[in-house]
């Protein structure tokens, strides 16, 4: 959790709503004894982009994803039917 006084939050603000939107938590406060008055929120907080396709669970290489049938490597290598 991040805590900004009023003045902080004025002279910070751009930052303050970029750090709630990765998910951090931001409470303003108020006086000298820095109470609690408000908090900043995202409203669509930002979802880091994965772009690994080979960690996600679903997704699987088979073995033999590498072969092709003998009709199409002949077809590869210009031979006839």
């Amino acid at each position: 959790m991040i805590q900004a006084t009023m003045f902080e939050a004025k002279t910070q603000l751009s930052e303050l709503v970029k750090r709630a939107q990765r998910g951090e938590k931001i409470v303003l406060t108020s006086g000298r004894k820095k109470v609690p008055v408000a908090e900043i929120v995202a409203l669509n907080p930002l979802k880091e982009r994965v772009f690994d396709l080979f960690h996600h669970p679903d997704f699987e290489i088979p073995a033999d994803f590498d072969e092709l049938p003998e009709a199409d490597l002949k077809a590869w290598r210009g031979e006839g039917k």
